[in-house]
């Protein structure tokens, strides 16, 4: 009686294939990081927090002082049409620190390696991670819009147009989530990702057209907010919600964006995912290997 001996190569199981296959996957992993947000509720609430203390700061102490071109002189009601929308895009691209957070404490403590080991489709790691952060982002908004009723804040469209200014919205949302899980992968630990996430936004969103009229910015700031994709987006949530004023020119510089914010806020995002998913998708490759 012969023994043949010998050893076996493992490797790790090769992913399917398939857009079915990689959808199936993106929603797997969003359940489970669905679910890690629901046993930690303080993500939830503290994320709520932030964007209403903005709001009551923002109404209350600035709403008098801040006047909008075309507006009675100290309105602070056509300050609160004004202001929400750029709150509600602040809200929803802050997410970025935390989708880049999570990211990168998935990778220090090795779960991305664990994931990567599974048969499934290398991208629905982070299409998953990015779908479950757009989920709490939309709770927030919600949360965050009944606020802003409750301070003062109408609409002045229909439901269709108020709708598809939310939608916009949390597509600019979405849009950043994917900067976010670039900078997660790139960076070593989640305080890192945390900072990397936020140090950019401030200039991105404070030089916009989002919390005070462009006009009274130089010349050269007053290029940049307005085409600036944030911006783009802040021009179309007040032009489908109703909050603009009457006789005040959509643009200062004749910048295209915001003579046409609904289609540059569309494009601007849809440009951001497409561009920072393949770069996200080859960077989760590359430092997973």
């Amino acid at each position: 009686m012969s023994t043949v001996s010998g050893t076996r190569k493992l490797v790790a199981p090769l992913p399917a294939g398939g857009v079915g296959q990689s959808i199936r996957d993106s929603l797997v992993v969003a359940k489970r990081n669905l679910i890690r947000m629901t046993r930690i509720p303080e993500m939830i609430l503290f994320g709520v927090i932030q964007p209403v203390m903005f709001v009551v700061l923002f109404t209350y102490v600035f709403g008098g002082s801040i006047n909008i071109p075309g507006a009675p002189s100290g309105s602070a009601g056509a300050y609160k049409e004004f202001l929400m929308a750029g709150i509600f895009a602040q809200t929803v691209t802050f997410a970025t620190a935390g989708a880049g957070a999570g990211i990168a404490d998935d990778m220090h403590k090795g779960l991305i390696d664990r994931f990567r080991s599974l048969p499934m489709a290398r991208g629905a790691v982070l299409t998953g991670r990015t779908l479950a952060d757009l989920v709490q982002t939309a709770v927030t908004l919600a949360v965050l819009a009944v606020v802003a009723l409750l301070v003062g804040w109408r609409t002045h469209e229909n439901i269709g147009k108020v709708l598809a200014g939310f939608a916009l919205l949390l597509l600019l949302g979405y849009a950043f989530t994917w900067i976010g899980a670039l900078i997660g992968l790139s960076v070593r630990t989640p305080e890192a990702a945390t900072s990397g996430g936020l140090i950019w936004l401030f200039p991105l969103t404070f030089i916009s057209n989002a919390f005070v009229p462009v006009n009274g910015m130089p010349k050269f700031l007053q290029y940049v907010a307005e085409w600036n994709p944030f911006s783009a987006t802040v021009a179309a949530a007040r032009e489908l919600f109703g909050n603009t004023i009457d006789g005040v020119p959509k643009s200062v510089t004749g910048a295209w964006p915001m003579e046409h914010p609904v289609w540059a806020s569309l494009i601007w995002s849809v440009v951001i995912i497409l561009v920072f998913r393949v770069l996200s998708v080859r960077k989760y490759r590359s430092a997973t290997a």
